[in-house]
């Protein structure tokens, strides 16, 4: 992602060190991977297991080889002279089968007479490690004083090979020269037959020379053709320019397999970067490879280097937006990674917002806490339908499991005033039945949402007509209650209610209805009496008449009261 967000802060070499950091940054999580899998494999007891660790340990093997070579010659895009460095170190890190014989030679009481030595020093040779393969010799000539001469000279042409250098300030031409000179030098030697008494040391010389045939014979200690093409560089054509690698390539590995083994899929793909087809590359991986992973984020960086530019895809996206929403598709599917994936189809312009709101959309919202990080996604890109779709799925999975507090919170966040409307009638009814408000903390703190819908409003207000009455502030209780009754906003079938409500205020000592607002709950109650469609059911309930009969009483009482009161005003 860093890639992504500092895109256009630099600019040209700062900018190509900056990619080349990145791309070996990748390469140390893929090595990590790879020693973490090795690690398992090692501590396992179980074989299956074991098998399976050490698969993944080769491809995440193959997959850094893959990855050092583009890194050098696409993102490096190294240049004669440095070419041949670069490789020999990509040799060096990767051809590692080699490792476990120096160090079995090197750990022996006398390396120069261990069965292995000259196997060790020629794989130094081979790998361009020439000090290494010096001070080995050195302890041969230690051993064998009649070959001292030999050795000497044999060092002589070790040390004075001329090799390609990155600090230094000669030019091509002048390390051609060189190379010719020494180059002469060896083959003077080998003619006059200075190393004929000793094999292994005229083996070596014709390795300096570049000799294919004694380079070939050595084929069990390189192992594979492409470290044997970088051996037969350092050895024929050190200056070797990057669109001549696919020559020597093609011809290295026909030599080295020989007609007898076919080429596996991964001498495949280092053949097609060898040949420079970066888009043979990335099908070749795609093919091979068990995830998007590797090609996903190859094909990004490789994009970022502007190598990629041309190539787009028949159905309108590019190559790097197609790789990266195939890699984030399949983050989707797993069931913690899925949040990587969201950060992935941000950075496709074309289609990446498509793919995620049809992914987030499938996402099981198995917890509250999930679904909150799902909602805060969409509602940081301004996702709005979706972010009703799982405000709904939430509200009904809480409805269902009858936590009305919580059914009530989703639908407000949603803006369903629908649903927010069924939700207040069953904590109406709720109340009818228990006494008493649940969630009362949610209810009082409704705020500007209880406006949401009519049902909703009346839900607020009724629980604030219950707060006043409660804090002893009738005569506010009593002018909300009114409220409530004349606006309309409360259900037909809660009038009732709100009467029987009206009741202890009607019976304080102290008056606090006036004769208006009397007046007004007589014509709420004949209205509830004449108006309801159930008219004889409701007279033949024998609570309800009590009721209703309480009620008339309660309120002739309480308007006698007033007209006392009031004529005792106007008459003082």
């Amino acid at each position: 992602m860093g890639l992504q967000r500092s895109e256009e802060e630099l600019a040209g070499k700062s900018r190509k060190a900056q990619l080349i950091q990145v791309s070996k940054n990748y390469r140390s999580v893929i090595r990590a991977c790879m020693e973490d899998m090795h690690q398992a494999a090692i501590s396992t007891r179980d074989p299956a297991l074991q098998g399976q660790y050490s698969t993944q340990v080769s491809i995440l093997s193959a997959m850094e080889l893959i990855w050092n070579l583009c890194e050098i010659l696409f993102v490096e895009a190294a240049t004669a002279g440095a070419l041949l460095l670069r490789l020999l170190d990509w040799v060096r890190l990767h051809v590692c089968d080699v490792d476990s014989m120096v160090r079995e030679v090197l750990s022996s009481e006398s390396p120069s007479k261990h069965k292995l030595f000259w196997n060790v020093v020629d794989v130094f040779v081979l790998q361009g490690r020439m000090d290494e393969a010096r001070h080995l010799l050195s302890k041969e000539a230690s051993a064998n004083p009649t070959s001292m001469n030999m050795y000497k000279i044999l060092d002589d042409l070790m040390k004075k090979m001329p090799v390609p250098s990155l600090g230094n300030t000669q030019t091509l031409t002048e390390l051609e020269l060189k190379w010719q000179h020494w180059h002469e030098e060896c083959q003077r030697y080998l003619q006059d037959g200075t190393f004929a008494s000793n094999p292994h040391m005229e083996s070596i010389c014709k390795i300096l020379l570049g000799d294919e045939d004694a380079i070939l014979e050595k084929k069990e200690l390189m192992t594979t053709w492409y470290h044997f093409l970088v051996t037969r560089l350092l050895y024929s054509h050190p200056t070797v320019k990057p669109m001549e690698l696919r020559f020597y390539a093609q011809s290295s590995m026909d030599l080295f397999l020989g007609g007898e083994n076919s080429p596996e899929p991964l001498d495949m793909i280092l053949m097609a970067a060898f040949e420079f087809e970066m888009h043979q590359v990335i099908k070749e991986c795609s093919i091979v490879l068990s995830n998007w992973w590797f090609v996903a984020h190859l094909t990004d960086l490789l994009d970022h280097c502007k190598l990629l530019q041309s190539h787009n895809l028949y159905f309108g996206s590019n190559m790097r937006e197609f790789l990266l929403l195939e890699y984030a598709s399949g983050l989707f599917s797993h069931h913690s990674l899925w949040q990587l994936g969201v950060d992935y189809f941000d950075h496709c312009p074309e289609f990446g917002r498509v793919y995620l709101e049809l992914h987030i959309e499938r996402i099981p919202l198995s917890t509250e806490q999930k679904a909150l990080k799902v909602l805060r996604i969409c509602e940081q890109r301004q996702m709005h339908e979706q972010v009703r779709s799982i405000c709904k799925i939430m509200a009904m999975k809480a409805l269902r499991n009858n936590r009305l507090g919580s059914a009530l919170s989703w639908s407000i966040r949603a803006k369903d005033a629908a649903f927010a409307t069924l939700i207040s009638d069953r904590f109406l009814k709720d109340y009818c039945e228990r006494g008493c408000f649940s969630d009362l903390d949610l209810i009082d703190n409704l705020g500007p949402s209880m406006l949401l819908s009519d049902r909703l409003t009346f839900l607020g207000k009724y629980r604030e007509f219950h707060r006043l009455y409660g804090e002893k502030r009738f005569p506010e209780a009593a002018r909300l209650l009114l409220t409530l009754m004349t606006a309309h906003i409360a259900p037909c079938s809660f009038w009732m209610t709100l009467l029987t409500d009206a009741l202890p205020l009607l019976e304080q000592k102290e008056v606090i209805f006036s004769a208006e607002q009397t007046y007004e709950l007589m014509r709420c109650l004949e209205d509830l009496t004449a108006g309801n469609p159930d008219k004889q059911k409701f007279q033949d309930d024998d609570i309800e008449t009590t009721k209703v009969e309480m009620l008339r009483l309660a309120l002739a009482r309480n308007l006698a009261r007033v007209i006392v009161k009031e004529g005792t005003v106007e008459g003082s």
